[in-house]
C-alpha cells in the first residue's frame, strides 16, 4: 500500500503534530503549520488528529497510487485533480491503483494537507517524523529532507468509509476578521503610538515567509528596551527587531530569541496566517488568554464528535 510521488518541489514534506519536550537541546517543534486542517484531513479518515500528513505549499505535487484507497485533502484549493478531474479540499476521496493525484497551482490558501488511513508511516526522531530541513530531523528519510520525486509513501491502517465535514466546517482555513494576539510580558516597552498602530493598521503579509517565521510589513514599531537576554519563544511570538516590523514566529522557529514581543498569536491565529499569501493584508486585535484557551478547547472537542458517513 503506498503512494509514489512522480514530481515534487522543495516545499512538500511528512508532518505530524510536531516533537515538544526537546527545546531545552535547542531543537525546536516543527510539525504542521496549519494544524487544523491537518486536524480535519485526519478526522476525516477516523485518524487521530496528529497522524502524520503531507503538507504540500503552493502546489507543484504529482502523486500516483499503486493500490486502492481512502484518502482525504483539507486547506488550501491547490487546484487538485484525480485523473484529470477537479477535487476540491474538505473532503474524502477513494483512489484506485494507477490514478495519478495532482497539485497545481494555489487558488486560495498556501497549504493542502494530504491525509491516509492511520497517518502516513515514517521512523519517528525524538517520538515525531515532523521534518525540520534546518535541523536534518524526521521527514520520510529521518533526516529533514522534503519529499523528492521516486520517494514512496506508505500508510499506517485500511482504507475507512468516506466521511464528511460537520456541518459549518469550513473546507478551508483563512482570516475570517482581526487575527487574535495574546499580549505578552514586554507589551509595556512600546511607545502609546506603536501600541495603537499594531491594533488599528494594516499588515502586509511579506514575501519573506517561510515555515520558521512570517514577516509583517506595516508601521513602524518601537521599544524603549535597547536590550534584552534572549529567552524561550512560544509558538506565534510576535517579535519586534529593530527595523520596526514585526515577524511571527512559526513551527521551525528557533528557540530562544532576544527581540522584544508584543505578545503571540494564538495557535488558530498561527493556522490562519499560515493560510496567507505574500502581499495578504491582515489586521490583529488583542484578546485574553482565558478565551484564547476557551477557544482551542471547543476546537479540540470538535474533533471528538463521530465522523458522519456518506
Amino acid at each position: 500500500m503506498s503512494l509514489i510521488i512522480e514530481r515534487s518541489g522543495a516545499l512538500a514534506s511528512l508532518q505530524d503534530g510536531g516533537r515538544f519536550g526537546v527545546r531545552h537541546l535547542g531543537v525546536t517543534q516543527g510539525g504542521a503549520l496549519d494544524w487544523v486542517s491537518q486536524g480535519w484531513a485526519n478526522w476525516l479518515l477516523g485518524n487521530p488528529p496528529d497522524a502524520a500528513t503531507v503538507e504540500i505549499t503552493l502546489g507543484n505535487v504529482t502523486l500516483r497510487a499503486e493500490a486502492d484507497t481512502c484518502l482525504a485533502i483539507c486547506g488550501a484549493d491547490l487546484n487538485a485533480t484525480l485523473d484529470d478531474q477537479p477535487l476540491l479540499p474538505g473532503r474524502s476521496f477513494t483512489i484506485r491503483k494507477g490514478q495519478r493525484l495532482t497539485f497545481a497551482q494555489p487558488r486560495e490558501g498556501v497549504r493542502a494537507y494530504l491525509a491516509a488511513p492511520g497517518g502516513f508511516a515514517a521512523a519517528p526522531v525524538l517520538d515525531s517524523c515532523a521534518t525540520v530541513r534546518r535541523e536534518q530531523l524526521g521527514g520520510l528519510h529521518g533526516d529533514g529532507r522534503p519529499l523528492e520525486a521516486e520517494d514512496r509513501l506508505h500508510w499506517n491502517g485500511t482504507a475507512p468509509a468516506p466521511r464528511e465535514l460537520p456541518t459549518g466546517q469550513p473546507a478551508r482555513l483563512l482570516p475570517s476578521g482581526p487575527l487574535p494576539v495574546v499580549l505578552g510580558a514586554q507589551i509595556g516597552d512600546f511607545s502609546g503610538q506603536s501600541l495603537f498602530d499594531v491594533f488599528n493598521s494594516d499588515w502586509t503579509v511579506d514575501q519573506r515567509a517561510d515555515r520558521m517565521g512570517i514577516r509583517l510589513l506595516g508601521p513602524v514599531l518601537r521599544s524603549t528596551r535597547q536590550s534584552m537576554i534572549s529567552e524561550g519563544v512560544p509558538l506565534g511570538a510576535i517579535q519586534v527587531p529593530p527595523d520596526g516590523q514585526p515577524i511571527v514566529l512559526m513551527n521551525d522557529r528557533q528557540t530562544i530569541g532576544g527581540y522584544p514581543r508584543l505578545g503571540a498569536l494564538t495557535p488558530l491565529a498561527v493556522a490562519q496566517l499560515a493560510q496567507c499569501l505574500p502581499a495578504s493584508v491582515l489586521r490583529l486585535k488583542p484578546v485574553a488568554l482565558q478565551s484564547a484557551q476557551q477557544e482551542q478547547r471547543r476546537l479540540l472537542a470538535a474533533w471528538q464528535q463521530q465522523p458522519v458517513e456518506r
